[in-house]
């Protein structure tokens, strides 16, 4: 169970040698806020399927250091494949379409050259028409049928250049269609691959060769080994006295002869029901050598401290705040401030010079 503690530097003194007369000292004090938890690693991630298929190729392991790009498994995934594919041979087709030896370019230039040739014949006929009409010779019926039949051949050959500038832009539709339908279909099929997104060291491997995913579903769990915190588990009743900035002193369930320092430097603002406590977030003041994801600790959170604080044994203090001063006839009320199971310190009540007994039973 969490709870406060007060850690002091001496032992309290006695006024007589049977231990029960005391007096209130003045001696520094700090209040500290027991909390355990687990070391993490900053930047965590999870790498998931971006696509539904059979693991292969997971060559990896917890504790692998992988860096950014890297290709660490694929998916067996045909039909991203066979998309893929059929994107390209499209391509090719639409490339084709485009160039000058495309069959319906081909044709309509064939007829395009046969229209012009034959608007050249008519405009010529119309020409020789209309000199001949100038000097009144020929009928006028001859002059008009040169006239259109020239104005005729002029809109066939006119048409037939819009058609065939028509039929190049669908085809240059067709083909932007096509390479952006490719370029879907390799990135889609580029999932197949699962990629390392940001480089760090693998502290979760969750599938492996021949399992089955969907999209969505976490291979393993990625993070920045070089940013060590701490994730600790405080106690509702001792969550107010939290603050950032605070000190923290760390021991590892792994080498408890070492305290790490540290301060709090992110307070989550919501409870956690799994662990029914709040989440505080510590970061060392020293890198942490061979840190291990997950590593179980305690900590001791400096929420508190006074210099040269007036102390008293708690087992002297009595329900109400009340203690027993030698030559009172009733307990005395005093002014706490620091409590904790051991130790409490005095504000107002009493001085270093009283005495206390112990409490009457």
């Amino acid at each position: 169970m969490k709870k406060t503690l007060a850690i002091i530097s001496i032992l309290f003194l006695f006024s007589c040698s049977d231990g029960k007369e005391i007096q209130p000292i003045n001696q520094d004090i700090k209040e500290l806020v027991f909390a355990s938890g687990q070391l993490e690693w900053d930047d965590s991630y999870n790498l998931t399927a971006q696509t539904d298929g059979v693991i292969q190729n997971a060559n990896f392991e917890v504790g692998d250091s992988i860096s950014k790009g890297k290709v660490i498994a694929t998916i067996d995934n045909e039909i991203n494949k066979i998309n893929a594919e059929t994107s390209q041979e499209q391509l090719v087709i639409s490339n084709q379409n485009i160039s000058s030896s495309a069959p319906a370019l081909l044709q309509l230039e064939q007829n395009i050259q046969f229209a012009e040739s034959k608007y050249l014949q008519d405009k010529k006929q119309a020409e020789r028409y209309e000199r001949l009409n100038q000097q009144s010779i020929g009928s006028k019926v001859e002059y008009e049928n040169a006239q259109l039949s020239a104005k005729n051949s002029l809109s066939n050959l006119n048409s037939l250049k819009r058609q065939y500038a028509l039929i190049l832009q669908q085809a240059k539709q067709q083909q932007i269609a096509t390479k952006g339908l490719l370029k879907n279909n390799q990135v889609i099929q580029d999932y197949n691959l699962i990629k390392v997104t940001e480089s760090g060291t693998i502290i979760k491997k969750l599938k492996t060769n021949g399992d089955y995913v969907r999209k969505g579903e976490i291979i393993a769990t990625i993070a920045n080994q070089t940013k060590v915190e701490a994730v600790l588990n405080v106690d509702e009743n001792s969550i107010g006295k939290v603050k950032l900035g605070q000190t923290v002193f760390v021991k590892l369930n792994t080498n408890k002869d070492i305290i790490y320092n540290g301060k709090i430097t992110e307070i989550l603002a919501a409870f956690d029901t799994q662990t029914q406590s709040f989440i505080c977030k510590v970061t060392f003041d020293k890198l942490v050598i061979n840190s291990l994801f997950g590593t179980q600790l305690e900590a001791n959170i400096l929420v508190g401290e006074k210099k040269n604080a007036l102390l008293i044994p708690r087992s002297y203090l009595g329900f109400g705040n009340k203690v027993n001063v030698k030559g009172k006839d009733e307990y005395v009320i005093i002014k706490t401030g620091i409590i904790s199971t051991e130790y409490v310190e005095v504000l107002e009540g009493i001085n270093k010079n009283d005495i206390l007994l112990p409490l009457k039973l």
